[in-house]
């Protein structure tokens, strides 16, 4: 068999392996015979080198039937640590956590322009301040997840385009790889919320499931086959592009009338102050002057209503098992999500609503830069012919 092979067999087994303990939590290389499949030479040749790499240790003895008890691996969350940031207009948010996606240490840092040195400068001095705040070894570091808004190539490392900053086609992994020496992926970071679904949260047993973020913009994250879809070159999930009413506002995109044109932050709060009040400062105010102010609830029900029915749209279109909504947007509460039920429930093809749960996760800084982190720690645990498939479908 070509050498090639063989490592891909053998990288394949390696994270079967290590997917099977970090699922169980403890197992016995006896119950990982019969859970995988694998020869007990081949889990023992494996899980020995996990131990060595300090990924895996052996944690307790479990219960005999009599003769020597059993050896129980568990995962080391310590055996190494990751590190995600949130890159957004103004700052950056970081965090660096254990292979469980524990906070070990949280930072944030201002970026004083919008210039791509800057952004390095500063993301750079962040990683340095994480590192120094959790007490690690810079050699215990296993990467750096990076999220940010717009279309990301994830594979090639490359920023194509982000509203915000004014980014086009910036090779940003291969920039901070040059000055971290470490591994550093990118993605959009609504991708990256998606992916800590996936992997950070427990038992996640939903392989179709979509993540919308409400906020200054609205994203979307898209996991299908248990793999995230990220299109042909990273532009998949721009929720918040798509055509609503052509004879709408302007979107920053330089069209007219895209869904965020009418529901994020600031379409929000242009639209009351041209509606309700002149004064309305920001989205809080106007939340809590739909209180009790009739005008005021009106914009908020109607973007429940808009936005229930993109959402009944893609269910129809996906048929997920989940819907998940996410962002600072949640804040808008129950005159906004009443909205948006009914008009999902009026939408949505007969059948489909019953089968598919629409949840309300929370929001925070925290939140967007463990998203980045999980980046990290999905390449850990991806097996490669997953990479490769993916790296296939993205070209």
């Amino acid at each position: 068999m070509p050498r090639a092979n063989k490592e891909l067999i053998r990288g394949m087994n390696r994270s079967l392996l290590l997917n099977a303990i970090k699922s169980e939590g403890e197992v016995s290389r006896v119950a990982l015979v019969h859970m995988t499949g694998l020869s007990p030479a081949t889990v023992t040749a494996i899980t020995g080198q996990l131990i060595k790499e300090n990924l895996v240790f052996e944690k307790t003895t479990g219960d005999s039937t009599g003769g020597r008890p059993p050896i129980l691996l568990a995962l080391n969350p310590r055996g190494g640590f990751v590190i995600g940031i949130k890159l957004m207009e103004g700052q950056a948010v970081g965090a660096l956590t254990d292979l469980n996606a524990t906070i070990l240490a949280k930072d944030t840092i201002a970026m004083e322009d919008n210039q791509v040195e800057t952004a390095l400068d500063m993301i750079t001095t962040l990683v340095a301040r994480l590192i120094k705040g959790s007490d690690i070894r810079k050699k215990q570091l296993m990467g750096v997840g990076i999220g940010l808004a717009g279309v990301i190539d994830f594979n090639n490392g490359i920023v194509k385009q982000n509203p915000f900053l004014g980014w086009h086609n910036i090779p940003l992994r291969d920039l901070l790889v040059s000055r971290l020496r470490v591994p550093v992926y990118i993605d959009n970071d609504v991708n990256t919320l998606t992916l800590s679904e996936k992997w950070l949260e427990p038992g996640r047993p939903e392989d179709h499931f979509i993540v919308i973020t409400i906020g200054r913009g609205i994203g979307m994250g898209i996991v299908f086959n248990g793999q995230i879809y990220r299109g042909k070159g990273g532009g998949a999930g721009e929720l918040g592009h798509v055509m609503v009413d052509p004879d709408g506002p302007l979107c920053d995109c330089g069209r007219h009338g895209c869904l965020e044109s009418l529901i994020s932050d600031r379409a929000l709060v242009g639209e009351a102050r041209r509606m309700v009040s002149s004064d309305i400062r920001d989205l809080d105010d106007l939340i809590e002057r739909a209180e009790t102010q009739a005008d005021a609830a009106n914009i908020l029900v109607r973007a429940g209503s808009i936005m229930g029915g993109q959402i009944a749209n893609l269910v129809n279109l996906y048929d997920p098992n989940l819907i998940i909504i996410s962002g600072e947007g949640i804040r808008m509460g129950e005159i906004f999500f009443s909205a948006l039920h009914k008009t999902f429930r009026d939408h949505v093809m007969p059948g489909l609503a019953e089968d598919t749960e629409i949840r309300i996760d929370s929001w925070g800084d925290d939140i967007w830069a463990l998203g980045a982190a999980s980046l990290v720690i999905a390449e850990i645990f991806t097996s490669p012919i997953q990479k490769e498939e993916g790296s296939i479908m993205a070209s």
